[in-house]
């Protein structure tokens, strides 16, 4: 992931950062959740057992029906999933995943088989091939750790537990090293304050990132990420504020200077998702789409991930970014079954199409 400026990641105009301080309070409404939006929601006049009863002769004949299987699975919220493969065992004792993955391949089945974990398994899931697989993935440790609260921290980790039988943390630190293991360590105990806010100390907190970024230290560097990974939102609002009042420069423009590879990208993504999460999540699906060839893992991923949170919020941000839809450039560069299933669940407006 490419060093990103401020400017690329908020949409600000130049020399609108004094104008941070009159906004504050807006911006702090509208990127801390107060107004988020997904793209799939409850069915209307659902019924469990006759989704399983057409998903198993979707998956039961001669051939697999795949368009069933994408009307049902991305028109269905999560919660319905889960009683959908409920009905689908009692009915014909198997487990609906099982019966996905053994009929399905390729990108299309990550998309249907990872719409049937449970949030927090998702996650869990995620994270786990990320540190085992071949390479690890740290693009995919950073975009989750980095945009996940205390509670959903906490429950992908019990989730990681359960599915795999060893601890998160454990893995991050054999698997992951240097500033950039301590800061992702730091993220998974799932400890930032919040709700809370101290005008008082956030101009304290802003000299201590900003020597940070000067001094560059180890003792530096860890006073860094525990600020940025313990603060509360607001508080790291005012912080950042700051930052900017003292050196004159915004934070993420600041940490991209001063600091390089993994470690620099995560506290980045950090101040971005404090910021706006849609619009981080926006800028890593252009990336994924546009510099890395289409980088499936990672559209899969976050689509799914955000499709019941702030994806209709993402798909706003993509397009006032860009210039072009999330639903157009997924149709331009996927095709197939697949295709069909990412755009089901980015789902789009009529001028998409």
């Amino acid at each position: 992931m490419d060093a990103i400026t401020c400017k690329e990641a908020t949409g600000m105009k130049e020399g609108s950062y004094s104008s941070i301080s009159q906004n504050l309070k807006t911006c702090i409404k509208m990127y801390c959740g107060d107004y988020t939006q997904g793209t799939i929601l409850p069915a209307p006049n659902f019924n469990p057992i006759m989704d399983a009863q057409v998903l198993g002769g979707a998956l039961q004949g001669i051939s697999c029906e795949k368009d069933v299987l994408i009307e049902i699975l991305t028109q269905r919220c999560n919660s319905q999933r889960l009683m959908i493969a409920e009905a689908y065992r009692d009915m014909y004792g198997r487990d609906l995943i099982t019966d996905l993955k053994e009929n399905l391949s390729h990108h299309f089945k990550e998309v249907m088989v990872g719409l049937m974990y449970p949030p927090a398994s998702y996650d869990a899931h995620e994270l786990w091939h990320a540190l085992k697989g071949v390479d690890t993935e740290e693009n995919c440790l950073i975009d989750i750790l980095a945009s996940r609260s205390n509670m959903e921290i906490f429950q992908m980790k019990e989730a990681y537990l359960m599915q795999y039988n060893t601890d998160l943390q454990q893995d991050i630190d054999s698997e992951t090293s240097g500033h950039f293991r301590d800061t992702l360590m730091n993220l998974a105990q799932g400890t930032r304050m919040e709700g809370y806010a101290d005008p008082s100390t956030a101009a304290q907190d802003a000299m201590i990132l900003w020597e940070a970024c000067q001094q560059k230290t180890g003792e530096h560097k860890n006073m860094l990420q525990m600020i940025l990974c313990n603060r509360s939102h607001q508080q790291l609002w005012m912080v950042f504020q700051e930052f900017q009042n003292i050196s004159g420069q915004d934070i993420v423009d600041a940490i991209n200077e001063c600091y390089d590879g993994y470690f620099q990208e995560l506290l980045v993504a950090i101040v971005l998702c404090i910021r706006d999460k849609p619009s981080y999540f926006a800028y890593r699906l252009y990336n994924a789409i546009h510099d890395f060839g289409f980088h499936n893992k990672t559209v899969i991923r976050i689509l799914i991930a955000r499709s019941e949170i702030d994806l209709m919020n993402i798909r706003q941000r993509y397009k006032e970014r860009y210039g072009k839809s999330l639903f157009h450039d997924i149709k331009h560069f996927a095709s197939g079954h697949y295709e069909s299933a990412l755009l089901a669940i980015c789902a789009g407006d009529t001028e998409d199409y």
